[in-house]
């Protein structure tokens, strides 16, 4: 349990440089157990999800070394095909290794997958895939177990467009038998990345970023050396804690091209946002104006960013409505927020948001990595200390969090137990 003591209001300005996407390095690094040989990645994030995820790959056998900001892994031996319970019920991405161990070994064994408790997250829509594409899974003692001599490219509609199931069919799809198309796919731009990764490893893969994804099956992928995409949900947070604390930040080292609809939204509510090839600023002064915000796959809000706006909303002018239509339990932190001095109440999967002059430091719980990370921002915003009780869920998903906040003027101290 760590304590972050917050001290408010404080306006962040100055300059942040954002890491590389969580969200893609690890899927890059399941896909990695593709190929026989190493693959180095570079601009990965110094975060516990990806420290977690490395111990995944070294219980599966791979060879896993940090330099820095570059990640080398080596599956030149096969790995081994089962994924435990003890490391995958801490980090629910270590489901993705489920597709590449069966399409390279043709078996797997994966414990069902843990991580955030922000609402059902199933994996139906991963296995249904796979079966089409000729695996057949069994379920006992918590485990999915799956066999495939080769899998062969199939035709696989998803129901929705998850991001998840999109990324192991991608995977799946580079070294099947024949060509698999994924239909109604997820449009992320970490599924691009992948994508780009999985060429450069030696796949056929067209249409990632639109709705129908084509994969040409190959023998196999060779090594390949990639640089993560820039995290826009971090880029995000930081763009809308300008935003709710009245400060000045500019950005460096992204693509705002992925965080269009965001940056829309904080001109909306009243900020000035400026954007250039590789970096964005963000200057506001005064409340913000009120708005009906909807959360939707991309590239719609996303929902990673739904409890910053809902800070930012809190202060705002006038009320508001936040719907969130991806993960039901969202809201879970909105008791929190109200600690604050919010006035915020759930209806359904409706917020409805009367924005107060300002918040108030008080002691609340931080229960997921965005929540915690929006409950920072709002002991930024608020009037007086706030302290987070986090059970590390922060430092799943920002790189030295407070050290870059304390570089835009923040007042953050830590404690530990």
């Amino acid at each position: 349990m760590k304590t972050y003591v917050v001290q408010g209001p404080t306006p962040l300005k100055g300059d942040v440089p954002i890491s590389g996407a969580k969200n893609a390095t690890l899927k890059l690094m399941a896909a990695a157990l593709m190929v026989p040989g190493e693959v180095v990645l570079e601009r990965v994030p110094r975060i516990s999800d990806v420290s977690l995820m490395c111990e995944v790959l070294e219980r599966l056998g791979v060879e896993v070394a940090f330099e820095g900001s570059t990640l080398r892994i080596d599956a030149t031996n096969e790995p081994k095909n089962e994924a435990t319970y003890e490391l995958v019920s801490k980090i629910r991405a270590s489901i993705q290794v489920l597709g590449p161990l069966l399409a390279r070994l043709g078996s797997a064994r994966v414990s069902m997958p843990g991580g955030d408790a922000i609402g059902s997250r199933p994996i139906d829509l991963h296995l249904r895939g796979l079966e089409r594409m000729g695996a057949e899974f069994s379920s006992e003692h918590g485990y999915v177990e799956g066999v495939a001599a080769r899998l062969t490219g199939a035709r696989v509609l998803l129901e929705f467009p998850s991001v998840g199931a999109t990324e192991t069919l991608l995977m799946a799809g580079t070294t099947a038998e024949g060509t698999t198309t994924i239909d109604n796919a997820a449009r992320e731009p970490e599924i691009q990345d992948l994508a780009q990764f999985l060429n450069e490893a030696g796949a056929r893969v067209l249409g990632a970023g639109t709705n129908t994804i084509t994969i040409e099956g190959v023998a196999k992928l060779h090594p390949a050396r990639h640089v993560v995409l820039p995290d826009r949900i971090e880029a995000g947070t930081y763009a809308i804690g300008a935003a709710a604390t009245g400060g000045d930040v500019t950005l460096r080292d992204i693509r705002p091209g992925d965080m269009e609809l965001v940056l829309q939204k904080l001109e909306d509510s009243g900020a000035e946002v400026t954007r250039e090839t590789d970096s964005v600023r963000i200057r506001a002064t005064g409340r913000p104006a009120p708005m009906d915000l909807v959360t939707l796959p991309y590239p719609g809000f996303p929902t990673d960013l739904q409890p910053p706006m809902m800070v930012l909303l809190a202060q705002a002018t006038g009320p508001s409505i936040l719907t969130e239509n991806v993960f039901e339990a969202r809201f879970i932190f909105v008791d929190e927020l109200n600690r604050m001095g919010a006035q915020v109440r759930v209806e359904g999967h409706h917020a409805v948001i009367k924005g107060v002059e300002r918040l108030t430091g008080a002691p609340v719980r931080a229960p997921d990595i965005r929540a915690g990370a929006a409950l920072m921002l709002g002991g930024l915003s608020a009037h007086g200390e706030t302290r987070i009780h986090d059970e590390g869920h922060i430092e799943r998903g920002y790189e030295d969090f407070v050290a870059k906040l304390e570089g835009l003027g923040a007042v953050v101290s830590v404690t530990e137990g």
